[in-house]
């Protein structure tokens, strides 16, 4: 409401001064011009002496006497047309780097050149232009600025153009010989122009060969000040922009991302990956496209050993900082980094899983450290922990410290976990690679799973069984720790299989045994049959030698499979001594 009043008492004050100086002429006028809902009484001789437009339109008329001319849609409006206006009546007036790009599209609508009359107005706007306006890059980008609200015509003349080739110009000659401090200066400047004029600047300072350092830091300035909105620091206490539910601010937030993505010159490793970590934040804030993101994630990705638990945190964290964004993105660059360093690995003929390269362990330091700092959170849910855990390559973590302390963490924050939870948990985790403080801790430790303590405390013990201390060269106590652990689950399961053998011979002993009892209660003439049958192999003594076969401890015990049922003491079997020691 304030601004159409102002727009008002803008256009009255406009047609009062040009009613002044008009009927200082004493001579009546005889045409009203009509901008907008401004209108301006005017001579047409005076008109006509200066503008191509206006004769054309008055001596064109099917009206015999024209007095009514509409010029709705002139450059710049009521306050531009009162000064060509004054200029055709030959009234001063300034022309300034604000309104020389409105005046000279203006004249160029009005037809007000060189070629109707010398000295015109689109002469005088342009001497100004090449001797003021475009002679330094503040005063060029204002004038680039106000180009933009003048589209398409300020294309057509050129203008815009002519301002982006003076300010590459003389933005490529302060890189190279600064003229002020900071030597950047010159970069704050753009921030005031849209994305598209933006655009243009990057597109012809690349075309001119213009150092990457230049256009890194250009883009750099101008997205921290576009985006501010969405800007926040790495400290967690950025505020959400009010403007954000709003559609059509959202989506001109995305094309400005898109746009800037779109400049980012081909060199991964050109932006700082701070710099790179805000705008993939911004662009999971905005929901941008996947091509945009991913273009992001591949980046963050090269660059993955310099980045800092705090970049990682920026793309965690909402604008409040008080809960989880979706953690696809961080998978996807850690990802992505440990399937560049395998593809390095392979293309130089190494073994990956022997030996992880210096940068592939400070990528993993940082992972375990990233974890321990989001596993307070009650919404990360056991497979988005382990997911993010296990990416990391086991060779890469000399030390399990770390990735320990995050799983106590997540232990601590999330209490009401069962016994298969938390070893679902501490699944990523070898307590045989934890140094001794933390094997020591990790014995007292009450929230873990009773199998982690166990590894840890036998580790310790055959330790001090083999007199060895941590880190002496040539004994691996882990590794040991592992082949007995794997030792003791055979025996283990043979003892088993043992018992289980041992059950079906008793059973069958038994069963023999109430044969034997029916037998002796027979006829004597069933006694002629049994013994003619002795020669046979009844069924269960067929069983017994089938079972016998298959017997994995015949060589420590007596085969039994030839003896015959009869003069077999059933009563009181013999016990037998089964071992594998």
């Amino acid at each position: 409401m304030s601004t159409s009043v102002m727009d008002t008492r803008r256009r009255s004050l406009a047609m009062e001064r040009t009613g002044q100086w008009v009927s200082s002429q004493d001579i009546p006028t005889d045409v009203i011009v009509e901008v907008g809902e401004a209108s301006f009484s005017l001579h047409k001789f005076m008109l006509v002496a200066k503008s191509n437009y206006m004769r054309k339109l008055i001596l064109e008329s099917k009206e015999a006497d024209l007095v009514r001319i509409s010029l709705s849609d002139i450059p710049g409006g009521p306050d531009i047309f009162e000064k060509t206006a004054k200029f055709c009546y030959g009234v001063n007036f300034e022309i300034t780097v604000h309104n020389v790009a409105a005046l000279r599209c203006a004249a160029e609508y009005l037809q007000m050149t060189d070629k109707y009359s010398e000295k015109n107005l689109a002469r005088r706007t342009d001497d100004f232009l090449n001797q003021v306006a475009l002679s330094t890059i503040p005063t060029a980008v204002v004038v680039l600025k106000a180009c933009e609200e003048l589209l398409p015509m300020a294309n057509d003349i050129n203008l815009v153009q002519k301002c982006v080739d003076v300010i590459c110009s003389k933005a490529c000659n302060e890189a190279s010989f600064p003229s002020r401090t900071p030597p950047n200066w010159w970069t704050e400047e753009l921030a005031i122009l849209d994305i598209v004029s933006f655009e243009k600047i990057i597109v012809t300072m690349k075309s001119r060969g213009s150092k990457v350092p230049t256009i890194v830091s250009a883009i750099i300035t101008y997205a921290e000040r576009s985006l501010r909105v969405l800007a926040r620091d790495h400290s967690g206490n950025g505020i959400k922009s009010q403007g954000s539910s709003d559609s059509e601010v959202r989506n001109q937030q995305q094309k400005h991302l898109e746009s800037l993505v779109a400049l980012l010159p081909s060199e991964k490793a050109a932006f700082p990956v701070s710099f790179l970590c805000s705008l993939l934040r911004s662009a999971i804030f905005l929901k941008e496209s996947s091509s945009c993101k991913n273009e992001l994630e591949k980046r963050i990705s090269a660059v993955l050993d310099h980045v800092s638990v705090d970049d990682l945190l920026v793309l965690s964290f909402t604008y409040d900082g008080e809960s989880l964004f979706d953690l696809d993105s961080v998978r996807k660059i850690i990802s992505g980094f440990v399937v560049k360093e395998k593809s390095v690995d392979v293309f130089n003929g190494g073994n990956y899983k022997e030996v992880c390269s210096t940068s592939m362990q400070r990528v993993a330091k940082t992972v375990d450290a990233y974890l321990g700092e989001i596993a307070t959170y009650p919404e990360l849910s056991i497979s988005k922990f382990n997911g993010i855990a296990n990416l990391v390559p086991k060779g890469a973590r000399r030390v399990d410290d770390d990735l320990y302390r995050a799983v106590d963490i997540y232990l601590k924050a999330h209490p009401n976990l069962d016994e298969i939870e938390r070893e679902k948990v501490c699944s990523s985790l070898d307590p045989l690679k934890l140094s001794y403080e933390a094997r020591l801790h990790a014995s007292q430790n009450k929230r873990l799973p009773v199998q982690i303590v166990v590894h840890a405390l036998y580790y310790d013990q055959l330790k001090l069984r083999c007199g060895v201390e941590d880190g002496i060269a040539g004994f691996d106590p882990a590794a040991t720790t592992r082949s007995q652990l794997k030792a003791v689950s055979l025996v283990k399961e043979n003892k088993e299989l043992r018992s289980e053998l041992m059950k079906m011979k008793m059973f069958i002993t038994d069963m023999q045994k109430t044969g034997n009892s029916t037998n002796n209660h027979a006829t004597s003439s069933s006694k002629a049959a049994s013994s003619s049958s002795q020669k046979k192999h009844t069924f269960f003594s067929s069983m017994s030698k089938t079972l016998g076969r298959f017997n994995p401890f015949k060589q420590g015990s007596k085969d039994t499979s030839n003896i015959d049922d009869e003069g077999v003491d059933v009563t009181k079997p013999r016990r037998r001594r089964f071992s594998i020691s």
